[in-house]
């Protein structure tokens, strides 16, 4: 290592013709112990970033927010990929929202004016030709494929079972700190089903899901690193909570 910084002086000083002294050698070697505390510094600051970057992503994730929701139409569709679709399936189920809320109409009575209509539309349709000296025109019909209706049973029922079986895994398993939490989780959807009905509370989840996404995917640095301070307070609060009065309660026996 010495003999390095020697030559490294040597060579930095000039020719043979400069004059050397003990305060120029003593001036190179600081500066170069500068340069390469600097070099580190700048590498080791670079590294904690890109580190920092990859880790403080919300709930750990390593994928894009269109990868995560599927990557396709529906992710297009939540995440504004097309303007027009996007624009037109939220005022659609705005329409239906105001109709069923605000006009307070019930779906029996939309049912039957939507029958009507196509029957007068589709009466229409026929008898046009007759009316101007035309060949009878084929109607198209309207027909629902029965594998639409199966898969609808099929994917709400996995998940009713998957909501039940986990419940009952959280009662069943004497974890008292997870019971509780899900009992207040419970509660909770509880009081907020008194305030509004069932289809208010759809409404705002659908509202919800073609806006918070998009949001998200536009400002996500700015969300992930507010969301771990608000987690890291929670978890700060908790570990009182915890040490002061949960930690107290005996656990329970596991049963198989």
């Amino acid at each position: 290592m010495i003999h390095l910084i020697f030559c490294f002086v040597f060579c930095s000083t000039g020719t043979m013709s400069d004059k050397i002294t003990p305060e120029n050698i003593f001036n190179n070697i600081v500066e170069t112990l500068a340069e390469k505390q600097k070099s580190v510094s700048f590498f080791e600051e670079e590294k904690s970033n890109s580190v920092a970057t990859q880790f403080n992503r919300l709930f750990g994730r390593q994928k894009p927010v269109h990868h995560i929701l599927g990557g396709g139409k529906s992710a297009d569709c939540l995440l504004w990929r097309n303007k027009k679709i996007s624009a037109s399936v939220l005022t659609a189920a705005t329409i239906v929202w105001v109709l069923f809320e605000w006009l307070n109409y019930n779906f029996l009575t939309l049912l039957c004016f939507a029958l009507v209509l196509g029957m007068f539309v589709q009466f229409l349709w026929t008898n046009a030709s007759g009316l101007l000296n035309r060949n009878p025109s084929k109607v198209p019909r309207f027909v629902i494929p029965e594998d639409f209706f199966r898969n609808i049973a099929t994917i709400v029922g996995a998940e009713v079972n998957r909501g039940l079986r986990f419940l009952q895994d959280i009662a069943c398993g004497g974890n008292l700190k997870q019971f509780l939490i899900a009992v207040v989780s419970l509660l909770a959807g509880a009081v907020i089903g008194s305030w509004c009905n069932f289809l208010t509370v759809m409404y705002i989840g659908f509202v919800a899901a073609h806006t918070l996404p998009v949001m998200y995917e536009k400002h996500e640095d700015e969300v992930d690193n507010f969301v771990y301070k608000v987690l890291d307070q929670l978890q700060h609060n908790y570990r009182k909570v915890d040490a002061g009065f949960l930690s107290k309660i005996p656990k329970g026996k596991k049963h198989e």
